[in-house]
């Protein structure tokens, strides 16, 4: 073991000069008092490393002493980890409160599992089976999924399995099988074992292109900005624009199997928030808890700055674990532009040259690196497994041209760009359909919805020529395809979160309702006035908030349906040239 002595203090960020090897990102812990403050190595020199501590530094002088662990800064996986609340270092927080009290403290860390409760386990391999990294041992259930044990991920060779635990209860620590090397080298495995934070798990066969929809049940991101199942995402918007808000409801409502939540370095009110709100949700796919299926990493902006980077990579770990039993996974990391201003912290007090706002250079290759490790994932078993991730960012004034909004858009698969006017004006959800974009494709037929998309932009022209020539200088012509976006904006792109019909949309319901509104905002209307068109557009558009109140397929549904296409048939006068032929092209979009 390699022992160190602290030479220099600056704020988070302690120098030690060291005197044997020791690796980039490995564990030390400095002594301060009778404490142990965790940190990791993340320069080093000739005979001297820096290192982030992850505790407050107060204390700390120079001629410490410090001892280097010989590991990488890591997570434990393996059951238990569902349902869990932790900081980024792992730590469980309702453990570490029983412990501490009101205020945490410093240098106590805690095993991530628990070690006394028991699980049942099967096993399905046999003595004699030939198994290799990644490949399932048994299984234990874990809340609604069958949690797989398997071949920890730093075995890289082939092993024979020597003996296997019968089917029965056991602790995590307790052996349920022992591996033999083709070296002969005998490996005692457990329920648990550790990974790793800063290296992706790579234990599959083959990376697959992303294209089927990860459906949110929110329409306007389903239909007009997809994002993929194992795709990348970015929420950025100024402050308040209703971006946890937005992560909450994909949270509840995506179909996926496990749902991970990284607050990094967000206000403590925001994350006690989602601690007290999350216990009571009631998850549609169970009726339970949503909880079950939850891992919440918290680490909030009065906690070390260091803590926000390893909070991220913690999450992304968890996420990846999961996948590797076959799941699909989303992980939400909020806010990312805090841990780019930890990193920018931690950069300054290591005197690198600065970039774009005092940024590190390195900035755009560290977001890089990070979504890089979502994607869908062909398993050695032939299975598929998927990690999501959705990252929002918060702008200072939301402005969008700054250094980590404009790095993390190079990298990601859809941006959806929250406005301050829709929030504002009480728009849910406030994505802005102009900004925003999407390289996925989505449930609604691609040419369909770029016809939609250009209404709304057509639209948006004639709104903002009539702020300058007003109504009377308008053409009805133009004045009926400004209310045909205003509709379209009105009763499809918002939802009402509060309605327990409206606030989560179905597939087949939101294809249904897409090809109605199509043929409305698409055809030539008969409508002699200004006024008789605006009172013809109200009356549709109050009919048609009923109709997304209305159950799918239920009676009044059929009615309102009817109605509504009465209505629109007593004025309409097919569809125009441009809509019949984005009609035509549909499904022809890859």
């Amino acid at each position: 073991m390699t022992n160190g002595t602290v030479v220099a203090i600056n704020g988070n960020m302690v120098s030690v000069a060291v005197d044997g090897d020791v690796s980039m990102n490995e564990v030390g812990y400095i002594k301060v008092d009778d404490k142990q403050l965790k940190s990791e190595v993340i320069r080093v020199g000739n005979k001297q490393v820096e290192l982030q501590v992850f505790e407050d530094t107060k204390g700390v002088t120079i001629g410490d002493t410090c001892e280097f662990s010989g590991e990488m800064l890591a997570v434990e996986l393996g059951p238990g980890l569902l349902s869990t609340v932790c900081d980024g270092l792992q730590n469980p927080l309702p453990e570490l409160a029983e412990k501490s009290g009101f205020f945490l403290e410093r240098g106590l860390y805690l095993k991530a599992l628990s070690r006394t409760t028991s699980w049942h386990f099967t096993p399905t391999v046999k003595t004699g089976d030939t198994v290799e990294r990644a490949d399932q041992l048994g299984t234990v259930p874990e809340g609604i999924f069958d949690h797989r044990i398997m071949v920890p991920f730093n075995l890289f060779e082939r092993y024979t399995v020597v003996s296997v635990a019968d089917e029965g209860d056991y602790t995590i620590d307790q052996t349920i099988a022992e591996l033999e090397g083709e070296d002969g080298t005998r490996h005692t495995i457990t329920m648990v074992f550790e990974w790793p934070v800063k290296r992706a798990i790579d234990a599959f066969a083959e990376r697959l292109r992303p294209v089927e929809p990860m459906v949110t049940k929110v329409r306007l991101i389903d239909t007009f900005l997809p994002v993929a199942r194992g795709g990348t995402y970015c929420i950025p918007g100024p402050f308040g624009a209703g971006k946890t808000v937005l992560q909450q409801i994909t949270s509840r409502n995506a179909e996926v199997d496990i749902v991970i939540i990284a607050a990094c370095g967000e206000r403590a009110g925001e994350v006690v928030e989602t601690l007290r709100e999350f216990p009571e949700l009631t998850d549609p796919r169970t009726g339970r808890s949503l909880m079950e299926r939850t891992v919440i990493i918290c680490n909030t902006s009065s906690m070390p700055v260091a803590a926000r980077e390893a909070s991220v990579y913690t999450a992304v770990t968890i996420a990846e674990y999961y996948r590797q039993m076959g799941l699909n996974v989303l992980m939400l990391a909020d806010s990312t532009s805090r841990w780019a201003q930890a990193m920018r912290e931690m950069s300054g007090r290591l005197e690198e040259i600065p970039g774009e706002e005092a940024f590190p250079a390195y900035l755009e290759s560290v977001i890089a690196a990070f979504y890089e490790r979502a994607g869908l994932v062909r398993l050695n078993s032939g299975e598929t497994g998927s990690v999501t991730i959705g990252g929002t960012v918060s702008p200072a004034g939301g402005n969008f041209e700054e250094p980590v909004t404009q790095a993390t858009l190079k990298v990601v698969g859809a941006f959806h760009g929250l406005s301050r006017a829709r929030s504002d004006a009480r728009k849910y959800p406030a994505i802005d359909p102009m900004d925003s974009w999407s390289k996925y494709p989505g449930l609604v037929d691609y040419a369909l919805t770029e016809y939609a998309r250009s209404i709304l932009f057509l639209g948006d022209e004639v709104g903002q020529m009539m702020k300058v020539v007003g109504e009377e200088g308008t053409a009805l012509e133009d004045y009926i395809l400004y209310l045909k976006s205003d509709f379209l904006d009105a009763v499809y792109l918002q939802q009402n979160a509060f309605d327990p019909v409206d606030a989560a949309i179905g597939v087949e319901r939101q294809r249904h309702v897409f090809d109605l509104l199509f043929h409305i905002v698409g055809s030539k209307m008969k409508l002699d006035s200004k006024e008789g068109a605006r009172k013809f557009f109200y009356k549709l558009r109050q009919k048609f908030i009923d109709y997304n109140s209305a159950e799918w397929e239920s009676d009044e549904f059929t009615a309102l349906e009817h109605e509504i296409r009465e209505m629109f048939d007593s004025v309409s006068e097919g569809l125009q040239t441009r809509a019949e032929e984005a009609y035509s092209k549909r499904g022809n979009h890859a």
